[in-house]
């Protein structure tokens, strides 16, 4: 686990029964340590209120700030507001769980991290339409987008473009007539005056 990693850590052995409060400043190091962050920079301030019981731990998140994404219309940087809240309930146990909600700690663990968590709350609330306010797209960009997309679009349609000239029906007439042989064999009569072979006339005979 790297070092910035242990920013994240709650040791919660110690802490008294009840809520206890803990702030977090959400930065483009924060990002730069996951690999496959779909983030890449940010200044956010995130809240955690973590409820200890006898039982179990009941984390409250509360994010507030801004990323950088690229608009999904020009594809141009733009910052985009982030607020959210997130849930998660942290329970005793050996399995894993498939609730996203639910996280299933060792009976044996002394701390939790919340790295992963309060990343998901960030991803969570981003806009699914990421788009620049009215007149502030790059139209360079977007011109460049539309091009590429149209040339794109054109390019499949080609690959799928099938004449009819460029299906040869005979190779199917091929098919139709072998499967016409291969009837005949099968019905060919037997001809009972076809000579017999000599050696099977012996046989008979000695019937």
């Amino acid at each position: 686990m790297a070092n910035s990693d242990k920013l994240y850590n709650i040791p919660f052995v110690g802490l008294k029964s009840g809520v206890h409060d803990y702030n977090y400043e959400v930065n483009n190091a924060f990002f730069e340590d996951l690999e496959y962050s779909l983030v890449q920079s940010g200044d956010l301030l995130v809240n955690l209120k973590l409820e200890k019981k006898e039982t179990m731990l009941i984390a409250y998140f509360s994010v507030k700030g801004t990323i950088l994404a690229d608009c999904d219309r020009c594809s141009a940087p733009m910052k985009i507001d982030i607020k959210g809240d997130f849930r998660v309930v942290y329970k005793f146990g050996l399995e894993e769980e498939d609730d996203e909600s639910l996280v299933v700690i060792h009976p044996d663990a002394y701390q939790i991290n919340v790295k992963d968590q309060i990343y998901e709350l960030i991803i969570t609330s981003i806009p699914n339409r990421k788009i620049h306010p009215k007149g502030e797209c790059d139209e360079e960009m977007w011109k460049l987008v539309q091009q590429y997309t149209v040339n794109s679009q054109e390019e499949e349609e080609e690959d799928w473009n099938y004449d009819d000239e460029d299906w040869d029906e005979e190779d199917w007439d091929d098919e139709d007539d072998l499967d016409e042989e291969e009837d005949e064999s099968e019905e060919e009569p037997i001809d009972n005056n076809k000579p017999i072979d000599p050696r099977w006339s012996i046989l008979k005979d000695l019937n």
